[in-house]
């Protein structure tokens, strides 16, 4: 019987990294891997060399995905008209508030951002273009969360992570919280996934489907909410004719 081709292999490598582990050494990227340490070394250094993997700056002991990954997901025809088609909304959004702007869609039971424009106010920011954060503590990610099948919120419900002491942990609490996000139109955190950073997002429909989802990170949603919301929703709105 054939062992498992070179292919197989290293995608297993490419697989030992997840949410929980963004940089490995060759040995833990071995061991997660299921590869003896020499096949993993040789094959680390052939994607090393073809750019799915980096080693990482902070030290380079430890490996890291690649940017080469990364631009070869955004060629993904959903993707690229996405962001193509969304790009000068992100930008109006961006030039009337100065804050920052997120694209996010849905990764299983994660969201990920496919775009970001850095806002100027002083607001901790954790998310990054191709980064994968929580569904159930960030404003996209409970659009997103809200639409989806009822098994993918069945598993995020079964698993809330608390990241600040403001995340929602309680799944009732949550769930009541995604039925006004369906009946409103939009959602909203306040310093769920970061102390200091409050969000507001709505929905992207292609048709009667919720492919995507646009919000902004502000200081506060004291002042201004229902004008931030507004001002998504016509963005949203003409992504969405866009996309039709």
């Amino acid at each position: 019987m054939a062992g498992p081709s070179v292919t197989s292999r290293a995608l297993a490598l490419l697989s030992a990294f997840d949410e929980h582990h963004r940089r490995l050494t060759l040995t833990g990227l071995a061991q997660r891997a299921g590869l003896p340490l020499p096949t993993a070394h040789r094959l680390a250094g052939e994607l090393l060399a073809w750019g799915a993997l980096e080693r990482s700056a902070a030290d380079p002991a430890y490996y890291v995905i690649g940017r080469r990954l990364w631009d070869l997901g955004l060629l993904a025809p959903m993707r690229t008209g996405l962001r193509h088609v969304a790009s000068p909304f992100l930008h109006d959004i961006y030039a009337a508030t100065l804050a920052t702007v997120h694209l996010a869609v849905r990764d299983d039971v994660e969201v990920l951002y496919v775009d970001r424009l850095s806002g100027h106010q002083s607001v901790p920011v954790v998310s990054e273009i191709g980064s994968r954060l929580p569904l159930h503590s960030t404003g996209v990610g409970k659009v997103l969360l809200a639409h989806a099948p009822v098994e993918v919120r069945r598993r995020v419900l079964a698993d809330l992570r608390r990241i600040t002491p403001y995340t929602i942990s309680q799944p009732g609490r949550l769930n009541a919280q995604l039925e006004r996000v369906r009946r409103d139109g939009y959602a909203q955190t306040v310093e769920e996934m970061s102390l200091g950073g409050c969000s507001v997002a709505v929905p992207i429909r292609q048709g009667e489907q919720v492919v995507a989802a646009l919000g902004m990170v502000v200081p506060s949603l004291k002042r201004d909410k229902l004008r931030m919301v507004a001002a998504l929703q016509v963005a949203a709105e003409g992504i969405s004719r866009s996309l039709r």
